[in-house]
């Protein structure tokens, strides 16, 4: 490794001799000057790793050189050297966005650990995750054999999603290929964990986890009668757990997590089914039997989630929660900010909600657009441009809002996405449905091994399109395709992100109370 390049200003610069020697024991290169305006002129002319910077020098101080070095190099790593400790001086430092500062007199071991703290620190974290994830391995492997139940399935995720954030970008590539290959191992478990379990849930044989359809009644409804304030509660359509993760950050700095839980999405994991199911706290058949008028069939013409608004009301009405509330789902930039402008009308509320959509919209954009696709080509590159579009969303402005008028926040979804690799052969008529990851329709053909099949809808509480209507869901990273123009089909949606089916991504998803700072 090329030894790094270190840039010393300091009037005192031959008082420093000690310390100039003991890092170049250490293999650093060390250039030393008298001055601001040396140390100017020489980021100019040649390459720096880091610059220590004298703050009181004669001339051009420390602060109007880290001015200048900053307009040549804005990502050069500066460390300012005081013998001051007032809070002005720090201050104007850091706002002009020093690395590290440290306090006269200095001693080697100080100087040292700033230098590895700014140049060595993400080859330090790297090497500190693939060692722990190296460790936890074994225990992962050992927990995917055994009987897991919904709370351990739940943990398992969050280990899984926790090294794959800590992993991400490490650039050990064998490393990252055993961690996918042990994440489709725990797919696998957890789709026969899904098949043998699900039914049986929605049967009341056995204690079923917070779901679509009671997640409402068992964890909103709580948060609303005890909410002194208006309660906001934010769908983002399509967020999985680690993207919440990802936009966490950004959010810390106006909330702090009351509660990180997650919940289980109703099949299909898809936005008819489960985000009705949400607002409604029924089940997609018991909203077609009780509002006929509110469903929407998959053979219907129309959106098919034109009446969340309408749902919940009758929800509303139904739990006994005669509250002023609003409804608003964002699809567009200009509606999120006009939304905004009417913050303080919302706050007269006991009850807001806000969906957006743009999360699940990127993910079907992805599938048509080129542009896109490499832009998310992978699931960290998808985390990073969900990022990207929430710190610079009316969303975010909105959350601002929220926190500083002290009112409570849940953020949810209603289901989750995966990236598909694998194709899977179905056959079905013209009036199957189009989705990869379920199909639903007449005489269908497949091979039973490879999915999730539910003969009878009415055991899922799933509408029937006609009497010998059937469904199937895809698992894992698995997507349907037809015989038919097989290898096409194939090479269009081979790494896509799809949902619908059944996967720990999909089904696993946030449900997170937060409070104002």
């Amino acid at each position: 490794m090329a030894e790094k390049q270190i840039l010393w200003a300091d009037d005192e610069i031959d008082l420093l001799k000690p310390h100039i020697i003991f890092l170049e024991k250490r293999g650093y290169k060390v250039t030393t000057v008298n001055s601001g305006n040396e140390a100017v002129e020489l980021v100019e002319e040649q390459f720096f790793d880091i610059v220590f910077l004298d703050e009181n020098m004669p001339g051009v101080s420390g602060l109007e050189a880290l001015q200048s070095i900053k307009g040549i190099d804005p990502t050069l790593p500066v460390i300012m050297i005081t013998k001051s400790e007032e809070e002005h001086i720090m201050e104007e430092a850091i706002g002009s966005k020093i690395s590290d500062y440290l306090i006269k007199p200095v001693n080697p071991n100080q100087i040292l650990l700033a230098l590895k703290k700014n140049l060595d620190e993400k080859r330090l974290v790297d090497e500190q995750a693939s060692s722990g994830y190296q460790r936890q391995f074994r225990e992962i492997s050992m927990q995917l054999m055994g009987r897991l139940d919904t709370e351990d399935w739940q943990e398992l995720y969050k280990k899984l999603v926790y090294w794959d954030l800590e992993l991400d970008g490490t650039q050990d590539e064998a490393l990252e290929g055993i961690f996918a290959t042990q994440k489709e191992e725990a797919n696998t478990q957890f789709s026969r964990f899904i098949k043998d379990n699900y039914l049986d849930w929605l049967k009341g044989e056995v204690e079923a986890p917070t779901m679509s359809h009671t997640l409402f009644k068992d964890r909103i409804q709580p948060e609303i009668i005890k909410s002194e304030e208006s309660l906001f509660l934010v769908v983002i359509d399509n967020l999985r757990f680690d993207q919440w993760k990802a936009l966490q950050p950004a959010i810390n700095e106006y909330f702090r997590v009351e509660e990180e839980d997650m919940f289980f999405s109703i099949l299909p994991t898809a936005t008819q089914y489960a985000r009705n199911a949400l607002f409604s706290g029924l089940m997609p058949s018991e909203i077609q039997k009780m509002y006929p008028q509110f469903w929407v069939g998959e053979n219907d013409e129309g959106g098919k989630n034109k009446y969340e608004k309408e749902l919940l009301e009758k929800n509303l009405q139904r739990l006994g929660l005669n509250i002023p509330f609003s409804y608003n789902k964002v699809l567009n930039l200009n509606y999120g900010k006009k939304l905004n402008e009417r913050f303080n009308e919302l706050t007269k509320n006991k009850l807001n909600v806000v969906v957006y959509n743009f999360v699940d919209m990127l993910s079907h954009a992805r599938t048509e657009m080129d542009m896109i696709k490499e832009l998310a080509g992978d699931s960290s590159a998808y985390r990073s441009l969900t990022l990207s579009w929430f710190e610079h969303s009316p969303l975010l402005e909105l959350l601002k809002k929220i926190a500083q008028n002290g009112s409570k926040l849940i953020i949810t979804t209603d289901h989750g996405t995966i990236q598909v690799d694998h194709p899977v052969k179905v056959v079905g008529d013209r009036a199957t449905n189009s989705n990869l990851r379920y199909k639903t329709g007449r005489n269908l053909k497949y091979k039973a091994s490879e999915v999730f099949e539910i003969p009878k809808p009415e055991d899922a509480y799933l509408p029937k399109e006609n009497i010998s209507s059937s469904y199937i869901f895809a698992l894992k990273n698995d997507f349907f395709v037809y015989p038919n123009n097989l290898n096409h089909f194939v090479k269009y949606y081979d790494s896509t992100f799809q949902h619908g089916g059944i996967s720990m991504e999909e089904v696993m998803i946030p449900f997170v109370k937060l409070i104002p700072r």
